[in-house]
Parts: C-alpha cells; structure tokens; sequence
C-alpha cells in the first residue's frame, strides 16, 4: 500500500496544458485557457490545479462542485436568470453543481481551483 502524504499546493511546479473552448459555447472573443493540473484522487471525482483564461465569453453548466479563489483578473458570472457576479483577484466562491450560466472574463484570470465531481 502506498502511504498518504501530505501534498504542497505549489504552482510554480505545475506544467500547464493549453486549450481552446468549443465553438458552441463561445458568445465572445475565442480565449485561449490554460490548466495546471495539481492533484487528483484514485477515483477521479475530485481535483485541484490553476486555472487561467484571457477575456472572453462562454456558456457554462456545472456537473460538478466547484471552490475557486481568484489570483488575478476579473470575471462575470451570470446564472440562466440573468443574476450576475463579479469576482476579482483575492475573492474566493463556490459554483454549485447543476449551475448553468456564462462566465465573462473581463480581465485576464487566474484561480485555484478545487472541484469534486460526484
């Protein structure tokens, strides 16, 4: 068996994965999104890493648990109903599962990020 160890949360060590979102959920801009992937359990349900996007504007809906806490930037979020908030650098929020909406990037983000996928 291999032992539990306690594992750092240290940004400067993680390799980032560059990505573009589908079309479909593009409605502004086509920001290019990076993941730095930090720690993910033996069953896959839960993770955590950095997450960075420049601006732009996208459809989102949430399957799962979300806790982030913003490093940099700016961004709107908007549920289905037209509620919006606005997060920046040093707030920190939760997205529930089932939320549908849009996520605006005003200012290039930055967030860490923990997520549990049930």
């Amino acid at each position: 068996m291999i032992p539990l160890q306690v594992r750092k949360f240290d940004a400067s060590q993680l390799v980032g994965e560059d990505y573009y979102l589908p079309t479909e959920k593009l409605i502004a801009g086509n920001p290019k999104q990076t993941l730095y992937k930090h720690y993910s359990d033996a069953s896959g349900k839960f993770f955590t890493g950095v997450w960075q996007s420049e601006a732009g504007k996208w459809h989102v809906q949430y399957s799962e648990e979300e806790y982030c806490q913003l490093q940099q930037g700016i961004s709107i979020i908007t549920d289905h109903e037209g509620n919006a908030v606005t997060v920046s650098a040093g707030e920190s929020f939760v997205i529930p599962r089932g939320f549908i909406g849009t996520w605006e990037v005003v200012e290039p983000t930055k967030k860490i990020y923990v997520v549990y996928e049930p």
